[in-house]
């Protein structure tokens, strides 16, 4: 940049600075998403609350996904409505970019699967006093079934979770 002055010339640096806009569909979005949710405490879904937080940050999906190391379908899917399962070592890099709690991003399921699924369906049939056997029976499930699910060697489905364990 130059200029003149006093018959001379002065020169200076011109800084430039590069950042990123929301494009206006995706402000827009932001937008609508804030007047539906304006506590992210209220979204029940984890896919909602990744898109609320990473929408309150003014991220991209390619840059969540570039930062924690997955591909940008990959990510476009966890904030797809009705996904159910999400690993948590990469739920826990995206809290850290978000800078917001582990738990906090986690719906119910997956809480449920992340305090150990097995301990509490082992802890609600000893709180009703019911042996293996009895429980099975009592949720309509194979005996074999609940013991993997104790045994946390299969993970419970998200439907059979909302139906006995919610």
């Amino acid at each position: 940049m130059m200029r003149h002055l006093t018959r001379m010339v002065e020169i200076g640096i011109l800084l430039r600075r590069d950042f990123l806009l929301l494009q206006p569909h995706l402000q827009e979005e932001a937008e609508r998403l804030n007047l539906k949710h304006p506590d992210p405490k209220k979204i029940d879904t984890t896919a909602g609350k990744l898109r609320w937080y990473r929408q309150r940050k003014a991220l991209l999906q390619r840059e969540v996904a570039d930062s924690i190391g997955i591909s940008r379908r990959t990510y476009i899917r966890f904030e797809e409505d009705g996904r159910d399962y999400y690993p948590p070592d990469k739920l826990e890099k995206i809290a850290q970019l978000l800078e917001v709690d582990l738990l906090e991003l986690m719906d119910g399921y997956n809480l449920f699967l992340y305090h150990d699924q097995g301990k509490q369906i082992q802890a609600k049939r000893e709180a009703l006093g019911m042996t293996e056997l009895q429980y099975a029976e009592h949720l309509g499930v194979p005996l074999i079934k609940l013991r993997k699910w104790e045994s946390n060697q299969v993970q419970i489905f998200k439907s059979t979770w909302e139906k006995y364990f919610k």
